[in-house]
């Protein structure tokens, strides 16, 4: 997957030792970590896709120690910032980062399986079949009774529903056509088409939704 996208559809910035700091995943962390507490299974494989600067897997590593994290990216920039801060917060339950694009078909082979799979902020940034496919292989990758987190921005039963919203997905789509933000009703079928069960949203902070998914066992 690679396409041109607006400089506001992910902002972070250089830091010392090859960490890169987004503020956007310093604000939300502690409340997907909140999800993520509520759902997730006590012990097992964690992948995160598009895991980004590596903040996030850090702390969910730390909220959820049980689970062994498995962070992926497919720029290698961003993976030598993960690894960056794996190193520096120096938990055992962190597996260095390795190259994945979810959109890629039959990429789901590699890691199957694994007990849960959390995905952050990707879903407007691809087109509508590039998210099935990320969905399809989420269902193939995930262990009967597995559990599924997306996290980011949608349309509510087809509408933009801030004006920030409103902002951000002309951006996303003034770069590319293809891409946007998804429907939440959409991506709930989408993911039972995919053989997964929709466990429903959550409301989250700056008007983002958590969906759950498991799959059945």
């Amino acid at each position: 997957m690679s396409r041109r996208l607006p400089p506001t559809a992910s902002v972070a910035d250089q830091r010392e030792d090859g960490k890169l700091h987004a503020p956007a995943a310093a604000r939300n962390a502690d409340a997907i970590c909140a999800v993520l507490t509520d759902h997730a299974p006590a012990t097992g494989r964690a992948l995160e896709i598009a895991s980004g600067t590596g903040q996030h897997v850090v702390a969910f590593a730390r909220a959820l120690p049980g689970l062994h994290w498995h962070p992926t990216e497919i720029d290698p920039a961003r993976r030598a910032s993960i690894d960056a801060h794996v190193t520096e917060a120096a938990l055992p339950n962190i597996a260095p980062a390795q190259p994945l694009d979810a959109t890629e078909p039959d990429w789901a082979a590699k890691w199957a399986p694994v007990d849960m799979v959390v995905l952050v902020n990707l879903l407007h940034l691809v087109s509508a079949p590039e998210a099935r496919q990320i969905l399809n292989g989420v269902a193939s990758a995930l262990a009967p009774g597995g559990v599924f987190v997306l996290y980011g921005p949608f349309r509510r039963n087809g509408a933009l529903t801030s004006d920030g919203d409103r902002r951000f997905d002309a951006e996303l789509r003034g770069a590319d056509p293809l891409i946007g933000y998804k429907d939440d009703l959409a991506v709930a079928g989408w993911l039972r088409n995919s053989g997964l069960e929709h466990g429903g949203q959550i409301e989250m902070p700056a008007n983002n939704l958590a969906l759950v998914a498991r799959k059945p066992v």
